[in-house]
């Protein structure tokens, strides 16, 4: 039972459309609709994020101070990549429609759309799903203390992180010049047809693969 919550008063809220509920809005294949308690007042620990992209378009490195996620595929196919803090390795698992990457509390992780029309639904275990954007990191931390921490050239490192926008939530940008030279689809590209995907997912049929990356 929600303890903030009179179930007696006319306010009480049992259903919503998260269709109209958008976080974020890159274009019309790529955004991201949120259902919180803020939406639905008798939602208790839990909340959702309904995630639409296309082919290569990232959800922004990013961590949820509050919340674990279980990120589900409905349609298409992502790579979910973490941080493991304990062990300091980048581990990513690609999820199908039915298959689902848990991403513990608190870790670093992103999701890159590897098809057309990849739908995800990220779940979370509190009322609303607080986060921290890498793009936020990079532009609001002095670049003062980035140069002295970490012994750079200030104002290189000014130059390298100019462009970034805060609050970025999908990359890239729709002016991004390296998208027309489809630059970082090939990187991509090429990361996932590595052998250690494969291995790591011996449940899923290597044609399936094939069909992803032709």
């Amino acid at each position: 039972m929600v303890k903030y919550m009179d179930y007696t008063s006319p306010a009480t809220q049992y259903t919503f459309d998260v269709n109209k509920s958008p976080l974020f809005i890159k274009d019309n294949q790529n955004y991201i609709n949120v259902l919180g308690v803020q939406q639905l007042n008798t939602l208790e620990d839990v909340s959702l994020l309904d995630i639409f992209l296309s082919k290569s378009n990232v959800v922004e490195p990013h961590y949820h101070q509050n919340a674990a996620e279980l990120v589900y595929c409905i349609s298409g196919s992502a790579a979910v990549s973490m941080l493991n803090p304990f062990t300091k390795q980048l581990q990513t698992y690609i999820i199908t429609p039915g298959q689902v990457a848990n991403v513990p509390q608190g870790w670093w992780h992103y999701e890159i759309a590897l098809v057309d029309n990849t739908h995800l639904l990220a779940i979370f275990n509190a009322p609303t799903p607080e986060v921290i954007l890498g793009s936020d990191i990079l532009k609001f931390t002095p670049s003062n203390i980035m140069s002295h921490t970490y012994c750079l050239d200030e104002n290189q490192w000014k130059q390298a992180i100019a462009p970034v926008k805060p609050t970025t939530y999908i990359g890239p940008y729709k002016d991004c010049n390296r998208v027309k030279e489809n630059i970082p689809y090939q990187n991509i590209n090429q990361q996932y047809q590595q052998p250690q995907y494969i291995q790591e997912y011996p449940h899923t049929p290597i044609q399936q693969y094939r069909q992803y990356w032709g």
